[in-house]
């Protein structure tokens, strides 16, 4: 006996026995090649008064069985739900029926036959002929119990997916979802673009990259952390409505809003400021959620949320004071903002040293601090600090802030625009700042990318952009705790 043949448990060895004798008896479901489906149980069961006493044939996997002896039903699932289906042995032949009675929970059948009506009233197929076509070598989880246990949930989204229909109804709004979004963008004259995963530089956001190397280039690159300026090089290119919505890689903490890997989408519009991006995303969002729910309203964990425009909007300043009490327009001098920063306690939200810290930097942490988890129903929350914002235009009337914002909902940030700064000479001043801020320790700070200062220096139109995080606004739409519940493949560590 080989040392995997050890390891089986008793179930995975009586099915490989099943299927050797299969195999020995010139019905090997591995060679069969393909089977024709004319119909899904949805089909059958929505239009069964057209169907009925109709021939269908259906393919799925078994998922429950019940023997009556003579005849036997049993439910398959295929792609779309759930369909009983009724053998009997003097229909089929006693030699087939004895073969199906060998079948196990997990195999996937073949049927032909035609719909009825069962006496209890149950809608289902009266078998005529039914081929096993794949036969299940693992044992499916225990009915009553089914999958529980997250980390094999995540790890084994096979399972997951047959096992717990409403993960697959998840998944399945997941692609409606992102599909409302381009349908809504193409239709405001947004063009959907593609720009490069691997880049030279790592810039666009404050993240930490991935990094690889080029062999053939005999140089390192790294995965993007954003879309930002390729994008941005594309406005400087006549291009006035673009949009990029794809996979982003950042080398950070995993928890329920965060995967290393994730869907983000960036869009750039030409002509128009934050204004045009909040009017943009509280009517994206009401449009999708209507799509979705038929309704402005989805319910997140027991609250409901309204999506409808539009949404509240309230500056950092404000916010900070409304939830803790502090009015920072008041502070006057980067010492008096340190010494509040101690009473505030909010050391452990900062980037850097508190001695290193700017008076932006501290109102930043105090609103992570005291405001973000208030803020429930969608909310935008403008005019962020110059310091934390070095691609964003400063405000006319205060150059202490810029023309920013993030959105939140239920205390959380899913969505990031700016009035994008396009004046190459502040731009340069802002990124030399950056570099500094690298050196005193934030390994997260922008990096210079000089072929985009080039491009600024060509000439940007004022434009506004908008950054989207995909998987943590369809965790609001389909009420997901964790943003592994929306991303069918997560990264996990691997078992040891």
């Amino acid at each position: 006996m080989t040392n995997e043949e050890l390891n089986l448990s008793e179930q995975q060895r009586i099915r490989r026995e099943k299927l050797e004798h299969l195999k020995s008896i010139g019905k090997n479901p591995f060679e069969i090649l393909k089977y024709d489906v004319t119909h899904h149980s949805d089909e059958i069961l929505n239009n069964f008064e057209e169907l009925d006493g109709k021939d269908v044939s259906i393919a799925g996997r078994i998922m429950s069985y019940r023997d009556m002896g003579k005849a036997s039903f049993c439910h398959l699932q295929d792609r779309n739900g759930q369909m009983q289906i009724y053998v009997k042995a003097d229909e089929i032949g006693q030699e087939a029926y004895d073969l199906f009675k060998t079948y196990d929970l997990g195999d996937i059948v073949g049927v032909k036959g035609f719909a009825f009506r069962t006496k209890r009233g149950e809608i289902s197929v009266h078998v005529k002929e039914i081929q096993l076509l794949c036969k299940s070598l693992q044992p499916l989880p225990e009915k009553f119990h089914g999958l529980k246990d997250p980390d094999l949930r995540y790890r084994q989204r096979y399972l997951d997916l047959i096992v717990n229909p409403e993960v697959k109804d998840t998944f399945i709004k997941r692609t409606r979802i992102i599909k409302a979004i381009r349908r809504f963008l193409d239709d405001r004259g947004f063009l959907e673009v593609e720009t490069p995963i691997l880049a030279t530089i790592a810039s666009g956001a404050a993240a930490r990259p991935f990094e690889t190397h080029s062999n053939a280039l005999d140089i390192d690159l790294f995965l993007r952390i954003a879309t930002e300026l390729p994008l941005k090089r594309l406005i400087v290119g006549g291009f006035e409505r673009v949009y990029d919505m794809g996979k982003n890689f950042r080398n950070e903490g995993i928890d329920i809003r965060h995967n290393p890997e994730f869907t983000m989408i960036e869009l750039y519009q030409a002509y128009t400021d934050y204004h045009g991006m909040m009017e943009l995303l509280e009517s994206l969002c009401e449009y999708v959620c209507t799509e979705i729910h038929g309704t402005t309203k989805a319910t997140y964990q027991g609250t409901e949320i309204d999506f409808k425009a539009p949404w509240r909007r309230l500056t950092m300043n404000d916010a900070v004071k409304e939830y803790s009490g502090v009015d920072f327009s008041q502070v006057k001098t980067v010492e008096e903002a340190r010494e509040l920063a101690k009473k505030l306690h909010v050391e452990d939200e900062l980037k850097k040293d508190l001695k290193d810290c700017s008076k932006g930097d501290i109102l930043n942490a105090a609103f992570e601090k005291y405001a973000e988890e208030h803020l429930i129903q969608p909310t935008f929350i403008i005019d962020y600090p110059v310091e934390i914002s070095p691609l964003t235009k400063k405000k006319n009337d205060d150059p202490t802030m810029t023309e920013r914002f993030e959105a939140f909902i239920y205390g959380r940030e899913v969505g990031n625009a700016y009035s994008e700064l396009n004046d190459p000479i502040d731009q340069r001043e802002r990124f030399d700042q950056q570099a500094k801020e690298r050196e005193l320790g934030d390994d997260e700070a922008y990096a210079l990318d000089e072929d985009f200062m080039n491009a600024l220096e060509v000439g940007m139109p004022p434009t506004g952009g908008l950054g989207i995080g995909i998987d943590r606004l369809i965790m609001f739409l389909t009420d997901s705790y964790s943003i592994r519940d929306v991303i069918l493949f997560p990264t996990m560590k691997p078992l040891a």
